[in-house]
């Protein structure tokens, strides 16, 4: 368990988070209302160990607990262990964000008198103050996770806070040195990847466009992304003669936070990047294909959504369902949103 400054013991509150950067960035609105709600409410969260980093710049977070399965593993061992570990921790709620069943087993075996979340995966028995999802009236998923910290009877769809992740400086000179690498002038952050699919991605052609236009005006192109993401920012860096700085792969979470934090403006496809770019307060634009800006949209004022609102989209699909790969409509709806569009959207 990483634990911060303990708050005042009383009001406990265990929230099971989800497994994905962007989702755990707006469950931060959440912890937000939590704590409007009760300055002296401790929060903890129970996420992947991998999040951590992401928690402890939350300051209404008190204390991450590791879970100790990975994203689809069911492990009802595991979290029955866990569950009743957590006993002597005598948390009064639980608020479980998944709508997974098994997610909602260590508050159950934990005995914490209320537990609170969407009905899901037929939670009877398992949740206690289990709701009734009403996707009309909650269309976003920051709205669903900040209900769930309200009244059952509360009115719907609530405001919620935006998330804010503060910078530190100490943390930012660290990875200068780390990397090597030169934080003056203005920088252009651009994330290439999606885990969701191609069907998310703006292609690697417009992005390197993007990139030799910028890097034309003076600007230094910093690549972001996962290990999965390596092949697509290489052949990006490799379009614009190999001057971009990449770091796919290269970076821990924390890192690629404080990385994000020197960047003048930031270009994106809807990824968990994203999120943690407005969530740094940086100028952005984020791209949709396949995705519902409505549903995950970025929550800052400085971002800009782009998306060609094709009568086929939002699909939600991983790849293009209407035409394979060699046709010229494949994945229209990134294709046909042009670099000279989103330059026009970049500081200058």
């Amino acid at each position: 368990m990483a634990s911060k400054q303990r708050a005042a013991a009383g009001n406990k509150v265990l929230v099971v988070g989800p497994s994905w950067v962007g989702d755990m960035v707006m469950a931060q609105s959440l912890f937000i209302a939590l704590k409007a709600g009760d300055p002296a409410r401790r929060i903890d969260v129970l996420a992947p160990a991998w999040t951590f980093p992401l928690l402890e710049r939350m300051p209404e977070v008190t204390s991450s607990i590791a879970m100790p399965l990975t994203h689809g593993q069911f492990g009802l061992a595991e979290r029955i262990k866990l569950g009743r570990q957590l006993r002597s921790e005598a948390y009064t709620w639980a608020i479980v964000l998944p709508n997974s069943w098994k997610s909602a087993l260590v508050p159950f075996f934990a005995n914490i008198p209320l537990r609170t979340g969407y009905i899901g995966e037929c939670r009877w028995g398992l949740l206690n103050d289990a709701r009734n999802l009403d996707k009309r009236q909650l269309p976003m998923t920051v709205q669903r996770f900040v209900a769930l910290g309200l009244p059952k009877n509360a009115g719907q769809p609530p405001a919620y806070p935006i998330p804010s992740i503060p910078t530190d400086p100490a943390r930012q000179a660290a990875v200068v040195e780390k990397f090597q690498i030169k934080a003056g002038g203005n920088i252009l952050a651009l994330c290439p990847g999606a885990e969701y699919g191609p069907a998310k991605r703006w292609p690697t052609e417009h992005f390197a466009e993007l990139a030799r236009k910028k890097i034309a005006d003076g600007w230094q192109v910093w690549l972001f992304g996962s290990e999965k993401d390596r092949a697509v920012t290489e052949e990006i860096n490799q379009q614009t003669g190999g001057i971009c700085v990449d770091f796919a792969g290269r970076t821990k979470l924390d890192q690629a936070v404080d990385l994000l934090s020197l960047a003048t403006a930031v270009v994106s496809n809807d990824s968990g990047l994203m999120h943690l770019a407005a969530a740094l307060d940086k100028p952005l634009v984020a791209i949709y294909g396949s995705s519902d800006p409505g549903f995950t949209p970025p929550l800052h004022a400085k971002a800009q959504v782009v998306s060609l609102h094709l009568d086929c989209a939002p699909c939600f699909k991983r790849t293009c369902p209407l035409y394979p790969e060699d046709h010229p409509d494949h994945t229209r709806c990134l294709t046909g949103i042009s670099p000279s569009r989103i330059l026009a959207l970049l500081p200058e």
